[in-house]
């Protein structure tokens, strides 16, 4: 095998500059490896390489330099590619730039420094992204609480959050798991944590968390969430001042008028939720459409969400975060699994949705400066994701549509829009 590989990089060294000066990677049904392609994307780009993203074309492909460099990295990753001759490459510069298709070219020239906000214990395989980003070979960092308390978030320009809960209620695992080791000692470390920072309480170190991230979105950053790190985020924000959570989570009982205070000016997807208070139910709100989705005979055979298709040239960052080579994609479960349509705030924009659940399931929106977008769920080739289940092989899974929306967020902020010739 490795012979081979060596030979097809001396091939590719000796002929390929005589005939051709771009290289086509191709994102539709051809290609054997979508999620590795992101990983070259991202590495072309540390290599102080511009690129262009052909959005809607052949699944939003990549046009890449013809270097000897990038194609060796193609051949190691697996990722196909085609070569194209200046001409060829001017033809679909000029074809996706018609005022007639829906097409455009993106170029993406910076190379995004990429945190993760994680406990430091948790594996790369605890979580969709990181498991994307390590497959992908995409570098990034893991920050949590020292670091954000200490302000390196503004050294970053996208952020993701973990399955987090921001609301200080432990996961509200207490139901399921309060005897358990594991839950016991992380309510230890969360409120060793807390006392640290100066807070009292668990929940009073995640709101400081969650406004600093809402400063560094709001200051031009880019925030990826998913799972019940997205609807956790919001009530956080919107309970600023109250006291929500029940004794055994904080010490003492809730507020009982707390609900009445909340500022859901303050939120960046939702508004008018209602938090769900029995601290037995796994549940934070009505957000999240789990268990009204389970009444309407959705199962892991029908359950798919539909990708909007947005115009490339007029909205193009809907456009770029929905590229895909399929619109239909399988759902999937999370302890935030979708969000209710009535929740989500009138200026956010919905990229996917489950029309049979009647739910938002991939969304996005712009908050001063900086762009977030909330993804619903936990594995998306993982139907049912369990607590102890083992880690998804994305060997398996090398052309995912679902783990395809997460990557699409990572070249985001590489983004610059092509300057039309004139």
């Amino acid at each position: 095998m490795m012979k081979r590989i060596l030979s097809l990089l001396l091939l590719t060294a000796i002929t390929s500059f005589g005939y051709a000066n771009k290289i086509l990677v191709p994102m539709d049904q051809s290609q054997t490896n979508h999620m590795k392609a992101y990983g070259v994307a991202y590495w072309v780009l540390s290599q102080d390489e511009p690129i262009d993203w052909m959005l809607n074309f052949r699944g939003g492909s990549f046009l890449l330099p013809a270097r000897t460099g990038i194609q060796n990295e193609l051949i190691i990753r697996g990722v196909s590619y085609e070569m194209i001759s200046d001409a060829d490459a001017a033809r679909y510069e000029r074809e996706l730039s018609s005022p007639s298709t829906n097409m455009d070219m993106m170029r993406l020239e910076k190379v995004p420094k990429i945190a993760v906000y994680s406990p430091k214990s948790k594996m790369p395989w605890d979580d969709a992204v990181t498991l994307a980003l390590t497959y992908a070979e995409i570098p990034y960092d893991v920050v949590y609480d020292d670091e954000l308390m200490a302000d390196e978030l503004t050294t970053y320009d996208w952020l993701h959050l973990h399955h987090e809960d921001f609301t200080g209620q432990y996961g509200k695992f207490y139901a399921s798991f309060k005897n358990y080791s594991w839950y016991i000692q992380q309510q230890k470390d969360y409120e060793a944590m807390a006392k640290k920072h100066g807070f009292r309480k668990v929940s009073q170190l995640k709101l400081a968390i969650a406004q600093k991230i809402q400063t560094f979105v709001a200051g031009g950053g880019f925030l990826f969430a998913m799972c019940s790190a997205t609807d956790s985020f919001d009530i956080a924000l919107a309970a600023a001042g109250t006291d929500f959570i029940e004794a055994m989570y904080d010490g003492d009982p809730a507020d009982p008028s707390a609900e009445s205070k909340f500022d859901f000016s303050q939120t960046l997807a939702f508004e008018n939720f209602k938090i769900k208070k029995d601290p037995m139910e796994y549940e934070f709100s009505n957000i999240d459409n789990t268990d009204a989705r389970r009444i309407r005979s959705l199962n892991e055979r029908n359950d798919y969400f539909k990708l909007f298709q947005f115009s490339a040239k007029w909205d193009p960052i809907p456009t770029m975060l929905t590229q895909n080579h399929i619109n239909l994609v399988k759902g999937f479960y999370g302890q935030t699994t979708s969000f209710k349509k009535f929740t989500v705030k009138p200026d956010v924009v919905i990229m996917g949705e489950t029309t049979a659940a009647d739910e938002a399931k991939y969304i996005h929106g712009v908050y001063g400066k900086g762009f977030w977008t909330f993804y619903g769920g936990h594995d998306p080739e993982d139907y049912r994701h369990q607590v102890g289940e083992e880690p998804t092989d994305l060997n398996l899974y090398p052309n995912s549509p679902g783990y395809r929306l997460i990557l699409n967020n990572i070249l985001f902020p590489a983004a610059k829009k092509k300057k039309r010739k004139t």
